[in-house]
């Protein structure tokens, strides 16, 4: 079999991969509504609840970094994968609160397992490719999620009970990992590397920009639509169509990035990404009239994309840190940043007000650009 077979064989189990992990965890998000009735949950211990989904992810991973390192991505994607399909129909029948905060963790512990793992073995790929790749891999995740939530709902709105409709998409889900998995490169190290070490130099840097990126997503998430509805912008009904353009663009430019990477480097494209997002945000912000406030978030979307995917190809080319430890660095940060968002925020707001707040996070976000030349030191171009 020829190196560019194998490459290719390799490339289609990282999309896999990725389609599979945003599958899964968009799988949930139609479930949430059933699961807080079955469990006769108030929103303030939903959402403490909800918190144990990442709290299982932050865990996992720097112990999925240590056993990728050991033994190679393959058996943390299959664990990873696997567990996903089998929590997912636990999560639609769980009928106690401690029963579903336990569910949750696990959930979220195989979630951040593969997360780490095929984002490992995406860097090797890319690596051994020469060309980018990242950004088309994450589009992927992005994807998958679109997949996923439109599947569960598709089937409940058809009347086909939670637990029916989580045990057909884990079928899915078990079908895109066991695909995967026998195309997928050994990318084992063999070498005993710590549990957890503290990101230091270039890699502390590239972890907060993935706080940042995270943090300012997670916010978009939660806020957006009460951001567009209190300064009279949109009606309450309209609310979400901000974040569903935020998405649209960023799945686009995540699709087109690695020519875009390719042609102009790392350091540009994330100078020019940080801007374009930072302008989107000031956009949204002094947005006079409605179109203007969507279209902002548009730019938002067009320029964030490709700042995760190679923040990813950064922790993975580095020299600082093993590349284990560094991209465990890099997604615990970013799932941290994703969960505190929206508590940042909601704490801020109670003080200085939502818009105030969200010039906050635009004042975050003006790091990326500004500071992106200490982690793009040995960018090529």
């Amino acid at each position: 079999m020829t190196a560019d077979v194998n490459q290719s064989r390799a490339k289609l189990a990282t999309r896999l991969a990725f389609v599979a992990a945003g599958f899964g965890v968009a799988c949930w998000a139609p479930l949430v509504p059933f699961a807080k009735t079955r469990c006769h949950l108030g929103d303030g211990t939903m959402g403490l609840v909800l918190l144990l989904l990442g709290a299982g992810s932050i865990v996992a991973m720097p112990l999925a970094a240590n056993l990728s390192g050991r033994f190679s991505s393959k058996p943390i994607v299959l664990t990873g994968g696997l567990g996903l399909a089998v929590t997912l129909p636990l999560l639609s029948i769980v009928s106690s609160p401690i029963a579903l905060g336990v569910a949750l963790f696990a959930f979220g512990a195989f979630l951040g397992s593969l997360d780490v793992a095929m984002n490992l073995h995406a860097v090797d790929v890319e690596h051994a490719s020469e060309k980018p790749l990242m950004s088309g891999f994450h589009a992927l995740f992005s994807i998958g999620g679109f997949l996923g939530s439109g599947t569960v709902t598709a089937l409940l709105s058809r009347g086909i009970a939670p637990s029916s409709s989580t045990l057909l998409s884990s079928a899915i889900l078990v079908a895109l990992i066991l695909v995967a998995l026998p195309r997928m490169l050994s990318n084992r190290e063999g070498t005993k590397q710590p549990l957890f070490a503290i990101p230091k130099g270039i890699v502390l840097v590239i972890a907060i920009f993935a706080a940042i990126s995270f943090l300012v997503e997670g916010a978009l998430l939660d806020w957006s639509a009460l951001l567009l509805v209190g300064e009279h912008l949109v009606s309450a009904a309209h609310g979400g169509l901000g974040y569903m353009l935020f998405s649209i663009a960023m799945t686009f430019s995540r699709f087109v990035g690695d020519g875009i990477v390719a042609r102009f480097g790392n350091r540009i494209v994330l100078t020019l990404g940080g801007v374009t997002a930072l302008l989107g945000l000031c956009g949204l912000l002094l947005a006079p009239v409605a179109w203007i406030g969507l279209v902002s978030f548009v730019f938002v979307g067009l320029g964030a994309a490709n700042i995760v995917p190679i923040l990813f190809r950064l922790a993975g080319t580095q020299h600082t840190m093993p590349k284990g430890l560094a991209v465990a660095a890099l997604t615990t940060a970013g799932y941290a940043g994703m969960l505190t968002g929206p508590a940042v925020i909601g704490f801020l707001s109670k003080g200085i007000g939502l818009h105030n707040a969200f010039w906050f996070l635009a004042a975050l976000l003006a790091c990326v650009p500004i500071f992106c030349k200490y982690v793009t030191v040995e960018d090529p171009h």
